[in-house]
Parts: structure tokens; C-alpha cells; sequence
């Protein structure tokens, strides 16, 4: 009898102790495990950089799996959120001064300990994003990897034309110079303004000093995004879950 092409290979890799391969797609919800199994099958899943076969075993807190050509995080004991930080709580989780802290909106609707990507300092608002993945949460953070965050600043007006030109060049501030990746003007109300910039910049306070030393201080301060992830309408003091499409696109902004 003809051996049926979707069985597994013979020279299949197996690992002790480690799960099917499509059993941990379908946990991850990459779909049925019918379907992961057709994926797996027309050659669009890799595993450490293998083209995956059926019948292969992993193991889903180290293997590196990609479907195709996008970083599947399969580790089900990792979890990404993102958070809408109100003005006036403190970027940490426990705070020495009694301030209002991230642990006091999150509470027990994350059971995992996460920690916070980056930092918005207490009079900033908008997205934050919490892990407990310490490896992206480095890569995020890192200037080099060049990840993007933008902010939507009401400052004091008016806007010169020319200013944009001088944020995309560069400004010198005392810790050294820093430039924008894009500036654009949303909107003026009387002596003040609205604009947003984005950065790939992570030093402390760095949007309130640039714009302070360009003459705009800002007197409110949103950060809308980080990378492809967006704050999107999600309310004031609120979290959800990040999808595993917005994982992924985390993971691809970083080269991973």
C-alpha cells in the first residue's frame, strides 16, 4: 500500500518530552490542529529554522517557530499586555512613595508577573506595554533595533513652518543630540498646539526636554504607539491582552 504523503517521515526529528508540532500551532491559535497539520504539510512552518515535517516534536518554551515567515511565540507561560497609563501613576510596580503604580490597575487579571517595556514618567499618559518576556523587552528597548514610539504632545504655540525641519535634523540637548523620525502638526488651539513625533529615542524625558529646548514645552503628553502596536481606543487605566498577529508583528520589528 502507497504510503500516505501527510504521515510522518521516517527521519522526523522527535524530542523527549516536547509536544506535536501542530498540537502546540493549535494552543497557540494558529488554528485547528487539522489545519496546522495542512500547514505544517504544504512546507509554510519552520522550526529553528528547519522546514518542519510532520510528525515533529518541540518543545514550546525553546523552540523558535515561525509560520510563514512570522515569529510564533508558543511559550503559553509568556504573555503580553498593553496598558492605557493614566497621568499621575508612576511607571513601576511597587513605589517606596505611596504614589499610584501599575500593580494597582493590573491586580489579578494578569497572573504572571510582568514587568514594564520602557517608561513614561507620572505626568504622562497613553500605551504601555508589559511582559514578562525579558528578551524582547530588551530588543524593545534598545535604540539600535531602531523600534519606533510615538507621541501626541499639546504644546505652547504657535508653530513655527520651519520647525519640523529642525526636529528631523537633530537638536543638541545636554546628553547629546537627538532627532525625529517624523513631525507633523494635528491641530492649534489659540496659544497652544497639538503635534505628533516619532522617535526610536529612549533617554529619560526625552520628548518634554526636546520640545522645551526647540521653545514649545508641553504641557500634556500621549504616547499613541510602540512599533506596530497601537493605543488604539482602549480606555484610560484599562489592559488587554496583545493578539498573537500583534506579537508576531513585536517579534518582526525586531528582526526576530
Amino acid at each position: 500500500m502507497p504510503r500516505d504523503s501527510r504521515s510522518p517521515k521516517p527521519d522526523a526529528p522527535v524530542y523527549e518530552g516536547a509536544e506535536r508540532l501542530q498540537k502546540v500551532l493549535a494552543a497557540a491559535g494558529v488554528g485547528s490542529r487539522r489545519a496546522c497539520e495542512d500547514l505544517i504539510f504544504r512546507r509554510r512552518v519552520t522550526v529553528n529554522g528547519r522546514v518542519a515535517q510532520l510528525g515533529d516534536k518541540v518543545d514550546p518554551a525553546t523552540a523558535v517557530i515561525h509560520v510563514d515567515g512570522e515569529r510564533l511565540q508558543a511559550d503559553n507561560r509568556l504573555v503580553y499586555v498593553a496598558m492605557n497609563k493614566p497621568r499621575g501613576v508612576v511607571t513601576t510596580m511597587a513605589d517606596e512613595k505611596g504614589r499610584n503604580e501599575l500593580a494597582e490597575f493590573i491586580g489579578n487579571r494578569v497572573e504572571q508577573r510582568v514587568y514594564h517595556v520602557g517608561r513614561l514618567d507620572a505626568d504622562s499618559e497613553g500605551l504601555l506595554l508589559l511582559t514578562n518576556d525579558g528578551t524582547l523587552t530588551h530588543k524593545l528597548m534598545h535604540p539600535s533595533y531602531q523600534v519606533l514610539k510615538t507621541y501626541l504632545a499639546e504644546v505652547a504655540g504657535p508653530i513655527p513652518r520651519n520647525l519640523g525641519k529642525r526636529l528631523l535634523a537633530g537638536v543638541e540637548l545636554e546628553d547629546g543630540p537627538v532627532k525625529v523620525d517624523s513631525f507633523k502638526v494635528v491641530d492649534t488651539l489659540g496659544r497652544t498646539a497639538q503635534v505628533e513625533l516619532s522617535l526610536h529615542e529612549g533617554r529619560k524625558h526625552i520628548v518634554r526636554r526636546l520640545l522645551a529646548e526647540v521653545g514649545h514645552p508641553v504641557s500634556r503628553l500621549v504616547r499613541t504607539s510602540i512599533g506596530p502596536i497601537k493605543l488604539g481606543d482602549l480606555r484610560t487605566g484599562r489592559i488587554r491582552r496583545l493578539t498573537n498577529a500583534e506579537v508576531a508583528a513585536l517579534f518582526k520589528a525586531v528582526g526576530d
